[in-house]
């Protein structure tokens, strides 16, 4: 066997491994939200396909699934927005504008990201409840942009320091001001990294689980990873059929906008923001 063809062999398993590993969850998932009881893995009863999970999670009112996905895609998509636009902000001004300090702005951004959620609880929670924001969106958004702001703005930066100054340069001899730049020479020609930023914020935001637990307290404002935990059956047992169902149909808003992305995420990754 010569060297081309083992190292085929090896990239095809490796390949092979990681994608088994990877929706190794997902398959198991799906497998006991279609299951009619999760004991047929002991082996004591029979697999039997139902979509009764489903139905159940969409048409049984004391779950409130529908309130918490809804309640999720609102707080996930504004936070994603704000902390987008206010990265991109900060991202043109630290790498177009003779700024002093730039250097350590981006040190201290770091920095903050090296706070964990729980040293902030106490006082967020003060915050929020003389705000009377308790169990509302806002007691959400506020935090959830404070939280993934960093991490934009770090992505933008470095997707922005790529793009070639000549086009700031044109755009002012054409008489444009810094915001007409932003808006109509650098947000287009940067839109695969805005999006990767505005899509990773909404991941972000949408998967968080701590604050939407504090900060909530019904259906009116808790977010789908909260409202999936608190599930709970008839006299206390964990419905794992429900719980399954419902972290499946909580996938879907993400794959839709992996799907919708993946173009304009693979342009910036493989495109120059001009051509030579």
């Amino acid at each position: 066997m010569n060297e081309e063809r083992m190292q085929r062999l090896l990239t095809l398993a490796t390949s092979g491994f990681l994608i088994v590993f990877c929706l190794a969850p997902f398959v198991f998932m799906a497998v006991i939200s279609l299951s009619g009881s999760p004991e047929f893995l002991s082996g004591q009863t029979a697999f039997n396909a139902t979509f009764g999970h489903y139905r159940a999670i969409i048409t049984t009112p004391s779950l409130h699934f529908i309130d918490y996905l809804r309640n999720s895609l609102a707080v996930s998509a504004v936070s994603a927005a704000v902390s987008t636009l206010i990265a991109a902000l900060a991202a043109y001004s630290l790498t177009r504008l003779e700024l002093p300090g730039r250097v350590l702005i981006l040190f201290l951004i770091l920095c903050v990201t090296m706070f964990p959620q729980i040293s902030l609880i106490g006082f967020l929670f003060k915050l929020m409840t003389w705000l009377g924001w308790i169990n509302t969106y806002g007691a959400l958004i506020f935090p959830y942009v404070a939280w993934v702001l960093p991490l934009s703005v770090w992505i933008l930066v470095s997707y922005f320091a790529q793009l070639p100054r000549e086009l700031d340069k044109a755009a002012l001899i054409d008489g444009c001001t810094r915001w007409q730049i932003l808006r109509k020479v650098i947000a287009p020609v940067a839109l695969p990294g805005i999006l990767s930023t505005a899509l990773l914020s909404f991941i972000f935001a949408f998967n968080e689980f701590m604050f939407a637990l504090l900060f909530t307290t019904d259906h009116r404002a808790r977010t789908v990873p909260v409202g999936i935990a608190l599930f709970q059956g008839l006299h206390g047992e964990i419905p794992w059929g429900n719980i399954m169902a419902a972290s499946i149909v909580s996938i879907v808003p993400l794959l839709i906008l992996a799907v919708a992305f993946q173009r304009h995420i693979i342009q910036g990754l493989t495109r120059g923001a001009v051509k030579g």
